[in-house]
């Protein structure tokens, strides 16, 4: 990237940053004049796709319109610049995040490509990188994994028997809305009509077959390292590094959905600091600031990793607790606040030390009301009522709906080591990825004794069915297809056990429709991770 291009994008940069990090609307023909800006510099240094990006969205403004842009509206409106200037190749990440932890979680990757040989290739190499990958030979299926996974990453393949990824990528760019999730196009046919195509239909990277893996690699680290960047630079609180109250509606939909589909029981809790405000006038905003960015570390380390901490304003937090029953989620919030409560802040800032504690509201949503108003208001008076009886206490909001009946999830086991199934049986019904649920756990010594059991057909409730690939009698390869030839095939999600030296019969299962494969032998910890997105995804 030359200088001026460089120039251009810490301009634009900065412009949206300034605009996304303030509460203040934003007025029309400011934004216009930004644009009209980028337009008349972009093509002209070589920002080819920056340019066409802000012309097709100048087009969409009246310069005299009297229009005051909200915070929310102006990103919506600007996320694909705001996507293209976060691509730059020169550009540092680091200007723009800072990393929340070490721990971030692994990152999920979606492969699609009905080439099954090079689906396991990849597959194998992306997960030596520590990242979890969904390799999918159908599209459909792929589309279904979408929705229910929501990927941190996609990769397709341009053309497929069925569905050209094409398609796909329609499908999927329809759906992403203010959401930003990269897709990279693979693709034998190099030519620059089909890059053209890629780019214009949302690819966001284009890699012609065949390919070198180490930059295979680097490419597809570098869509989750800007994914990230964009991400936090929209919904992250500014000096906290929590997530901000622009991300509160999506992760409180997200767990309504998990709530209707799943019965999957969730809190929500407010915790505000005691007395702040008179932090901040005794000892100074920079005792408060660190004072709030401690109480927002505190919770990260203590809390679980799918557990979401919001700043919802000033000393006010929010905290989302997936899978968990009020009591669970008071008995976790009252010994974090004995623990803080302990902490000592102001010396090294000369002053004389000082401890803080917070009050704090818990309602657990219930199937029968999930308006966010309503739940809003009886965790809030939850809150309101430990701070009337002296602070520095947890309340629980009162219930008097029925609780939601447990979802049942049968699980079938087959295989024809004893070790096996009993090791698979003992970590299903004793991880906590199964808390919540009704087991019904069935295990058999081969295809044939599962397929003869008719336990399968018993009920209309989701299976889970873990599969041997090889196996007297009849394989698991046969049992998969006598499985997806059902009518109501779809209630079964299918992981495949297999042996490394089986590619074949990893390809074949693949395209019969295994939902997910492991190789022997398999790490307990591994498997265990596989297995907690597929039962999160079974409806």
């Amino acid at each position: 990237m030359n200088k001026y291009m460089e120039k251009l994008v810490m301009n634009v940069r900065k412009q949206l940053e300034s605009w996304l990090n303030k509460k203040d609307q934003i007025e029309n023909r400011e934004l216009y004049q930004f644009l009209h800006s980028i337009v008349g510099t972009a093509k002209t240094i070589g920002l080819i796709e920056a340019g066409q990006m802000a012309e097709s969205l100048l087009i969409q403004l009246n310069e005299n319109d009297n229009h005051r842009w909200t915070n929310e509206e102006l990103q919506a409106f600007l996320l694909p610049l705001i996507s293209i200037f976060y691509y730059q190749e020169s550009f540092s990440v680091e200007e723009v995040i800072e990393r929340k932890g070490e721990d971030e979680g692994k990152k999920l990757i979606l492969l699609v490509d009905d080439d099954t040989g090079l689906l396991m290739e990849l597959k194998d190499q992306l997960e030596s990188k520590g990242w979890i990958v969904f390799a999918v030979a159908d599209p459909d299926r792929a589309l279904q994994y979408y929705y229910d996974l929501h990927p941190d990453c996609v990769i397709l393949d341009f053309q497929m028997k069925d569905q050209t990824g094409l398609e796909v990528l329609v499908e999927l760019k329809k759906n992403l809305k203010q959401h930003f999730i990269p897709t990279i196009m693979l693709s034998r046919n190099d030519s620059k009509e089909a890059r053209i195509k890629s780019y214009q239909l949302g690819a966001d990277d284009f890699i012609p077959k065949p390919f070198d893996s180490d930059e295979f690699i680097v490419r597809v680290n570098r869509q989750l390292e800007r994914k990230q960047a964009i991400d936090e630079l929209i919904l992250v609180d500014e000096l906290t590094k929590v997530n901000n109250r622009k991300y509160l509606s999506q992760a409180y939909e997200r767990l309504v959905s998990n709530l209707k589909r799943r019965n999957e029981p969730f809190c929500i809790a407010i915790l505000d600091l005691d007395h702040f405000k008179q932090v901040n006038k005794n000892y100074g905003h920079v005792v408060g600031d660190i004072v709030l960015t401690s109480f927002a570390i505190f919770l990260r380390n203590r809390l679980r990793l799918n557990d979401t901490i919001i700043r919802y304003g000033g000393e006010e937090f929010i905290v989302l607790f997936p899978e968990t029953k009020q009591r669970e989620a008071k008995i976790v919030l009252e010994r974090i606040l004995k623990e803080f409560s302990e902490l000592k802040f102001g010396e090294k800032e000369g002053k004389e030390p000082f401890s803080c504690t917070f009050s704090g509201g818990i309602h657990e949503v219930q199937a029968a009301e999930v308006d966010f108003k309503t739940n809003f208001n009886l965790v809030d008076g939850a809150l309101l009522e430990a701070k009337t009886e002296g602070r520095r206490m947890v309340k629980i909001a009162p219930n008097t709906q029925e609780p939601v009946h447990q979802r049942v999830v049968h699980v079938g086991i087959v295989d024809d080591d004893p070790i096996i199934r009993t090791m698979l049986e003992d970590l299903i019904s004793k991880s906590n990825i199964t808390d919540g649920l009704l087991l019904d756990i069935h295990a058999f010594r081969d295809g044939m004794e599962f397929l003869e059991s008719d336990w399968y057909l018993e009920e209309k409730e989701p299976y889970l069915i873990i599969l041997d690939g090889m196996m007297p009698r009849m394989d698991g390869l046969e049992v998969l297809q006598k499985l997806r030839s059902l009518k109501y095939q779809e209630r079964f999600t299918v992981m495949m056990l297999t042996s490394r030296k089986s590619d074949q019969d990893i390809a074949r299962a693949l395209s019969l429709g295994a939902d997910d494969y492991i190789t022997k032998p398999f790490k307990l910890l591994e498997l265990e991770t596989r297995l907690s997105h597929l039962i999160k995804r079974m409806k």
